[in-house]
């Protein structure tokens, strides 16, 4: 006799939440997953691109700032599948000679909202990608970050303060045109147990200097983190053209 098994409903909401002008509440379960490595040994980065574009990855290549035979690639997609099936078998392929992973630079997160947000498409998967992939915006600044338990342990109201002192100084350099960001969750993704990466894109290097120096003077920074870095500056050598996540 044949039994058959009632599929599991999920009683768990993982979506991401947003409201409307109106105050009505948004609901969509879809994020942008992104990883970032780095690699050395390799005489010459220009080589990469045409390997990337033969695989019609959705990357971005950067020149290593602080390594003349060093780059970085951030990958994204909204299936985490992608990394495994399509970009990690570029580079287990690659025909680049003593290539070699730098581990302490490897990060993974996905892209959240924090509630209020009035176009869920627009701040999970649309603006980041547009962000990554702006042509003028060709210096990068990649880190993953960590917050103390005290932190945590904060009522709400003190915690939303400490972040409007944050991203009140992120938000002013963005309205200069000096930098942008992309904020991502990596809660058990992180081989370290970071808390998030964090990217600072802008069109020159020393504005995404300058706001790490001011960030580094609010409460959260000087009192409520643990791990900040290693940090990966540099400068875009390739951009996807084809986005289909």
């Amino acid at each position: 006799m044949d039994i058959q098994r009632a599929k599991p409903t999920r009683m768990v909401d993982i979506a991401e939440k947003g409201r409307t002008k109106n105050g009505d509440d948004l609901s969509l379960d879809r994020r942008l997953f992104m990883q970032f490595m780095a690699f050395g040994n390799v005489n010459d980065p220009h080589k990469l691109p045409p390997l990337l574009e033969k695989a019609r990855l959705n990357a971005v290549l950067y020149a290593n700032l602080n390594d003349p035979n060093g780059f970085g690639l951030l990958a994204f997609s909204e299936d985490p599948n992608y990394f495994l099936e399509n970009v990690h078998p570029v580079f287990r392929s690659t025909p680049i000679e003593n290539l070699s992973l730098k581990p302490e630079f490897t990060m993974f997160g996905r892209t959240y909202s924090l509630g209020y947000e009035e176009d869920l498409v627009r701040v999970l998967i649309e603006r980041p990608i547009e962000r990554v992939t702006d042509p003028s915006l060709k210096w990068a600044v990649w880190y993953p970050l960590r917050r103390s338990g005290a932190f945590d342990g904060l009522s709400p109201d003190e915690q939303r303060r400490i972040l409007m002192e944050h991203g009140g100084i992120g938000r002013a350099f963005g309205q200069a045109d000096l930098v942008y960001d992309i904020r991502l969750a990596c809660f058990g993704l992180d081989k370290n147990d970071n808390d998030f990466v964090i990217g600072l894109l802008g069109h020159d290097l020393l504005p995404l200097s300058k706001i790490v120096e001011r960030m580094r003077k609010t409460k959260q920074t000087s009192r409520y983190l643990t791990n900040l870095g290693p940090f990966f500056i540099g400068k875009v050598l390739w951009q996807t053209k084809l986005v289909n996540t």
